[in-house]
C-alpha cells in the first residue's frame, strides 16, 4: 500500500510495470523521489532534483516538489537561483560553513535593495525626470531606456515610502501616457553576489551555495 501511495505522490504509477534501466532521466528522477517518500518521511533533503532533466521534465519536477509541500518539510539543495524563487518559501544562504542569511525572498530583498524602486514608463514627448523628482517621498530618479515614443525611469524613494500612488497621479494629471509602472527587485542573483561579495550588513551576514527550503508542517 505504501508502495503504491508513494507512487502516486511521485507520479510514477503509469510506469509501474517498466525496468528502471529503461526510464528516462526525469522519470529515474521521480523513482527516486518515490523511494525516498515510502516511508512518509517529515523531512526530505532533495540535492539538485532537475539537475540533467530537459525543460518539461524541470517544470513537472518543479511541480511535484510543490505539491509535496504541506505534507513534508522539503529542503532543496541548488545553485540553480531561479529555480529556488520558483519552488521556495523559504531560503537559508551558507558562506564557507556559517550561515549567513534565513528569510524570504522577498523580505531578503527588502533588507538588501534597502529603499523601494519602480520602473515607470511614461510617454511625455520631454523629459519627465523633474515633474517626477517633485514627486514627495522621491528621492532619485534616472533613465532606464530611452525610446523615441517613450522614456523608461527607475524611481528610487524614500525608506518604508510607497508613491506609486503619487507617482501615477503626477503622470496622468499633466496628461502623459502612463505606460507602466512596476516596483523593481533584485532577483536571487543579485542576492546572492551581494551577500558573497560585499561586507555583511546589520543583521545578514555573507554564499558558497544557497539551501532552499520549502516550508510545510514545521
Amino acid at each position: 500500500q505504501r508502495v503504491d501511495t508513494a507512487m502516486k505522490k511521485a507520479r510514477v504509477a503509469d510506469m509501474a510495470n517498466r525496468h528502471c534501466a529503461k526510464l528516462s532521466k526525469g522519470y529515474k528522477q521521480r523513482v527516486g523521489l518515490a523511494q525516498a517518500l515510502i516511508h512518509d518521511p517529515e523531512v526530505l533533503i532533495l540535492d539538485e532534483p532537475t539537475a540533467g532533466l530537459d525543460p518539461k521534465q524541470i517544470i513537472e519536477t518543479r511541480d511535484l516538489i510543490r505539491s509535496l509541500a504541506g505534507d513534508h518539510t522539503i529542503v532543496l539543495s541548488t545553485h540553480i537561483l531561479p529555480e529556488v524563487a520558483q519552488t521556495c518559501q523559504r531560503v537559508v544562504i551558507i558562506n564557507k560553513g556559517k550561515l549567513v542569511a534565513v528569510d524570504t525572498c522577498e523580505n531578503l530583498t527588502h533588507q538588501l535593495k534597502g529603499a523601494a524602486t519602480l520602473y515607470v514608463q511614461v510617454d511625455a514627448g520631454a523629459d519627465a525626470s523633474e515633474a517626477l523628482m517633485g514627486v514627495p517621498g522621491v528621492r532619485k530618479v534616472s533613465v532606464a531606456d530611452r525610446h523615441a515614443s517613450f522614456t523608461g525611469y527607475e524611481i528610487e524613494a524614500e525608506m518604508q515610502r510607497d508613491i506609486r500612488r503619487d507617482v501615477a497621479r503626477a503622470v496622468v494629471d499633466r496628461g502623459w501616457g502612463l505606460l507602466e509602472l512596476r516596483p523593481m527587485r533584485m532577483s536571487l542573483e543579485e542576492i546572492f553576489l551581494q551577500l558573497t561579495t560585499e561586507e555583511p550588513q546589520p543583521g545578514l551576514s555573507a554564499v558558497e551555495g544557497p539551501v532552499a527550503t520549502e516550508a510545510a508542517n514545521g
